[in-house]
């Protein structure tokens, strides 16, 4: 910073405010300081920086689910809205997570001196784990459960989803509307299934027994072969997720049953491609994008003392030839 300073005629508060609140400096001398910088090639030294304002600027986002399109989406939201925000991210993946792992993984952040943390738990053992190993550092958790002692909730209101969804297929004249739901430790799972009973219910409709998936393609087309199987098929089926639609629809097509002349569906999570599914695919898109950036505002304000409520993001019905 000396250098940078001799370089470009200035004091070393003046480099200093040139880096830290360049709204005070005059547009001439904040140039001739940056043209010095780069000349010099300087850098911020970070770690040093900490030491003097005792913050990192470091986020640790921990998660599982990798593949799964909702867990992915989510964390690639969170990096770049902290980026945004100025801060940089540790990210650890647990495929799956153990009590030691997760606790070496918080044991790191603590170490690193990260500021808070953001913990994508999709299903019950990674939430209770971060929940175990988490005290006494700010935590988001971005799940669709309640908000507890020690930790606030960020989450896509994944029971509106499954309402939405079903609704579209009673508005489209459907009565008999099964559903294929995602493993039920899943948090999202759950509240889907809850969703699509709510809205049955609410028309008054029978309400099947859920047929339990893995989120893959791969049980979709195995839930199609029980569904032909039956020899009745339903008017409609709401697939928990786009991948276990796709693999419905396959199963159908090579059956030879019109989709959606004889049978509507409709996914979830308005994955890349699924408007190119035969057929588009209609599916509930949830807001990664804006979930990300919510996730980090929540932690931030945490950081800062702030105590703020549960954020619930609704989703969206995107309709398409399918349904």
């Amino acid at each position: 910073m000396m250098a940078v300073a001799r370089l470009a005629g200035v004091s070393h508060q003046t480099v200093s405010r040139v880096l830290n609140s360049p709204e005070q400096v005059r547009p001439a001398t904040r140039e001739r300081v940056e043209a010095a910088m780069r000349d010099l090639g300087y850098s911020r030294n970070l770690a040093a920086r900490a030491l003097i304002t005792q913050q990192t600027a470091l986020l640790g986002v921990v998660w599982t689910g990798a593949g799964y399109v909702g867990p992915s989406n989510t964390v690639a939201g969170i990096e770049v809205a902290a980026r945004r925000a100025g801060y940089a991210t540790l990210v650890a993946a647990l495929e799956n997570p153990s009590d030691d792992e997760v606790a070496a993984v918080f044991r790191g952040f603590r170490d690193r001196g990260v500021e808070g943390i953001a913990v994508v738990a999709p299903h019950e053992a990674m939430a209770r784990l971060a929940r175990e190993h988490s005290t006494g550092i700010p935590t988001v958790m971005v799940a669709d459960m309640a908000p507890g002692e020690g930790y606030r909730v960020v989450s896509v209101d994944q029971r509106l989803g499954g309402r939405l969804a079903t609704e579209h297929l009673i508005a489209r004249g459907c009565r008999r509307i099964e559903h294929i739901s995602g493993p039920l430790d899943w948090f999202d799972a759950r509240e889907r299934m809850v969703g699509w009973r709510e809205a049955l219910g609410a028309a008054d409709l029978p309400v099947p027994a859920v047929r339990v998936g893995d989120w893959s393609a791969e049980s979709g087309y195995a839930a199609a072969q029980v569904l032909l199987s039956d020899g009745d098929l339903p008017d409609a089926v709401f697939c928990g997720n786009d991948a276990t639609a796709l693999g419905l629809l396959s199963g159908l097509r090579d059956a030879g049953v019109d989709v959606p002349a004889l049978i509507r569906v409709v996914g979830y999570d308005d994955s890349l491609g699924s408007g190119y599914f035969a057929p588009p695919l209609t599916t509930v898109a949830q807001p990664f994008t804006e979930l990300g950036g919510t996730c980090v505002d929540v932690l931030v304000a945490a950081i800062h003392g702030d105590e703020p409520g549960r954020k619930h993001l609704p989703p969206r019905l995107v309709v398409r030839a399918s349904s």
